[in-house]
């Protein structure tokens, strides 16, 4: 029997397992047992900060660790040596910042909202500034409290996504008394196309980034993200911040994944039937049968993070056998074909595979026809949560 602590973060109740061995005990908590491998976690951080050293290694722990839970991944990483978190808005550091020591930082890679500046002053959260309104108004908080204020400065490579403008870091560069009272702790920019190494987008932001830096040459460099640490040392800068492949996901498109797998998800039937060819299933009938054919019905459905593109074409398993997906995935259900099985092979309450040994998060993402960061971050909140 296992030593279970419960736990309640983000509002979701998990449970800590003590042993290295997951309990894959049907749950009766929720809609299916999501396993959260934080060791593996820590064994991808270990070998990116291999890779990325001589490199600080910091953590995107954005969107919930990825949905994951941000606070026990980050305390986890913290006894890693890991000393700069990520988020992507404010609220994310409100939540994050008080559960980790004073000589972490928590970065806010959208910046701040106006009005959010003075409260995250006094939090001790780092924003990147974004703009020079973010810039002017970081500084105004830094005199009205009568003292210099960390921050990041992140500017615009090519992705025309966030940073300053070309023209903006000129106006700052003739300017610098727009920032006299902020310390610059580290110079960020996001790299576009870093998972497709082949691509010549990243030589571009990565000297586009460097004729910046000349205009800060005190200011420590950050642009590798998961896919820029393979991408080889000049794109290391000073500190590199991994998201994905953290989190078991492949951070480039072609080889395989270097990664170790972090999720594991088990659902459980809900109910099987058997029905005859000609049997219309699921909503707008979509699929009919076109023989005898054994259904069941698992407990999960979009609203738990099983998209709905995933209908007639993805699969979960089952002892290593695949069981395709039968019409359209349901709100709160789905339905896959169990005809390849032994008759009695399932039952109420027996778990199949939805992510696990037999089926990765790029498999199910290639199915879904989208991104390994959209399958974790949709993940939903009725599953039961085990951290191992």
């Amino acid at each position: 029997m296992h030593d279970q602590r419960y736990i309640l973060a983000n509002g979701n109740w998990g449970v800590f397992m003590d042993s290295s061995t997951v309990d894959v005990t049907p749950s009766t908590d929720g809609c299916g047992v999501l396993t959260i491998d934080l060791g593996a976690i820590c064994e991808n951080f270990r070998r990116l900060a291999k890779d990325a050293s001589p490199a600080a290694l910091g953590a995107v722990v954005k969107a919930d660790a990825y949905g994951l839970g941000a606070i026990q991944v980050s305390l986890r990483l913290l006894q890693e040596g890991c000393r700069a978190f990520f988020v992507a808005h404010f609220i994310e550091a409100v939540q994050l910042r008080p559960a980790l020591p004073q000589d972490a930082k928590v970065y806010v890679l959208n910046g701040l909202q106006p009005g959010q500046e003075e409260r995250a002053a006094l939090l001790g959260v780092v924003p990147l500034l974004n703009s020079l309104s973010q810039i002017k108004a970081w500084s105004r908080v830094a005199s009205s409290l009568g003292r210099t204020l960390h921050a990041g400065l992140q500017v615009d490579t090519g992705m025309s996504r966030l940073g300053l403008s070309p023209d903006e870091v000129q106006t700052l560069t003739a300017n610098p008394e727009l920032a006299s009272n902020i310390e610059l702790t580290i110079l960020a920019s996001h790299l576009a196309c870093a998972d497709e190494p082949e691509s010549p987008t990243s030589a571009k932001q990565l000297a586009a980034l460097r004729a910046i830096s000349g205009a800060f040459p005190a200011v420590p460099i950050s642009m590798a993200n998961s896919g820029g640490i393979f991408l080889g040392s000049d794109y290391h800068g000073t500190l590199a911040r991994p998201g994905i492949a953290l989190y078991g996901g492949a951070p480039v498109v072609t080889g395989d994944n270097p990664m170790m797998p972090v999720v594991g998800l088990r659902v459980p039937v809900i109910q099987t039937r058997t029905v005859p060819a000609g049997t219309p299933v699921g909503y707008g009938a979509t699929m009919t049968t076109e023989r005898t054919t054994r259904l069941a019905t698992i407990s999960a459905g979009y609203a738990d993070g099983l998209p709905r593109s995933l209908s007639g074409r993805g699969a979960v398993y089952f002892d290593g056998t695949r069981l395709p997906i039968a019409g359209r995935v349901s709100m709160d259900s789905t339905t896959v074909d169990i005809s390849a099985l032994p008759e009695g092979a399932l039952d109420l309450g027996t778990q199949v595979e939805v992510l696990g040994k037999h089926q990765t998060l790029e498999m199910v993402a290639t199915d879904a026809n989208t991104i390994s960061y959209e399958i974790l971050t949709r993940l939903g909140r009725r599953y039961q949560r085990r951290y191992i």
